[in-house]
């Protein structure tokens, strides 16, 4: 029973995203009778998630619905894999005694694209820091303390290497604090930094629909999910048929942010001036619809073939969950971060295409000045 399995996994953030997309394929690997273990949460920024979360043991649905292959999906997923939930600024003995249970083995995050942000005030004696990656090397400074072995860290941040790159922030801080170097030995050696690459569309539910009645926590989810995570020493965690083990993240990542996530960023320098609040409304609008084809048909994909598995038919696939009926997934949402975005999603592929073509893009630099704009309040 999923009831008496251990807590594995320390996990950073409670959002809809892992509640939909991580939280959702442990529990589903538990009733496959693989035994993964259970969550601990972790709420980093208030503590209404964590509230629900322990009112409802831990339990939620996803609203699993779209189209998949031009067939309708409407199904309700149940989750309990979170045991409990912390609050980071009210319970930090206990996130750290989570860190160094002989039990745990994962470390799973989710921070957005500003979480890897050092913060210059932490100081080693906080309780606990402000960043992140503050917050996580207390947490693996604690668990080595106790003598206990490494663990595999999986960070669902959109960042290329983004494994490679948080132990890379850890290392540097520990050496500012002036830390062991055992200890930073056994961060960079025992523990197991597995870069890779999520994609799921997750948001909250829309309308009412009565299985999802009394669950304040509940998410709507497309059908479509990838979790691309590269293997270390040989060895697969775990088993899920969102979950591809590759040994390299980086094609999964370049395809979908340079794809879908950078439609999704092209998108909004369409959609506002037009006062258009959702990606599955404005997929009803042809000028709009016929300038994302080209944009990825004719500047994209050709930047990304012999690159990436399929770039124009992981177009195809974009645009038929863009026109998802059931998720408001909305523009208000996708500008958050709109200039870091831009330059992770938008601004490669443009010089990218000037290489391979010798001339500019024109959509992609259309796009990439009205995402200044955007970016400064101009557009609405």
């Amino acid at each position: 029973m999923i009831t008496v399995l251990p807590e594995t996994v320390l996990q950073f953030g409670s959002g809809k995203f892992l509640r939909g997309f991580a939280d959702l394929f442990i529990h589903q690997a538990n009733e496959d009778g693989q035994r993964i273990g259970r969550i601990v949460a972790v709420q980093t920024t208030g503590d209404a998630r964590a509230r629900a979360l322990m009112q409802q043991r831990g339990r939620y649905h996803v609203a699993v619905r779209g189209l998949s292959g031009g067939q309708v999906v409407d199904r309700i997923d149940e989750s309990a894999s979170i045991s409990r939930a912390l609050v980071a600024s009210k319970q930090w003995p206990e996130v750290l005694a989570a860190a160094r249970s002989p039990q745990l083995q994962y470390i799973i995050s989710n921070t957005a694209e500003a979480g890897y942000n050092l913060d210059p005030a932490d100081r080693l004696e906080f309780a606990p820091p402000v960043s992140f990656p503050a917050k996580l090397l207390l947490c693996l400074l604690e668990r080595h303390r106790a003598g206990q072995p490494g663990v595999h860290l999986l960070p669902c941040e959109l960042f290329e290497h983004n494994a490679d790159t948080l132990r890379g922030l850890l290392v540097q801080l520990a050496e500012q604090w002036a830390l062991p170097a055992r200890f930073v030995g056994w961060l960079e050696s025992e523990c197991r930094w597995h870069n890779a690459l999520v994609d799921r569309i997750v948001t909250n539910p829309t309308g009412s629909d009565p299985r999802l009645t009394g669950d304040a926590l509940s998410v709507a989810a497309e059908p479509y999910s990838l979790w691309a995570i590269e293997v270390k020493d040989g060895r697969e965690l775990f088993r899920h048929p969102a979950i591809r083990w590759t040994a390299d993240h980086l094609p999964f990542f370049l395809r979908k942010v340079r794809i879908l996530n950078a439609a999704h960023t092209a998108l909004v320098t369409q959609a506002r001036p037009r006062g258009i609040a959702l990606v599955r409304e404005v997929m009803d609008n042809l000028e709009v619809v016929a300038w994302l084809r080209q944009l990825l048909f004719e500047e994209i994909v050709p930047t990304l073939e012999e690159r990436v598995e399929d770039p124009a038919g992981f177009a195809e696939q974009t645009l038929e969950r863009f026109r998802n009926p059931f998720l408001d997934h909305k523009f208000s949402d996708i500008v958050a971060y709109h200039d870091e975005k831009v330059k992770i999603r938008l601004v490669p592929t443009r010089d990218e295409y000037r290489g391979k073509f010798g001339k500019t893009p024109p959509l992609l630099e259309a796009a990439i000045a009205a995402s200044r704009e955007t970016a400064s309040g101009g557009a609405k």
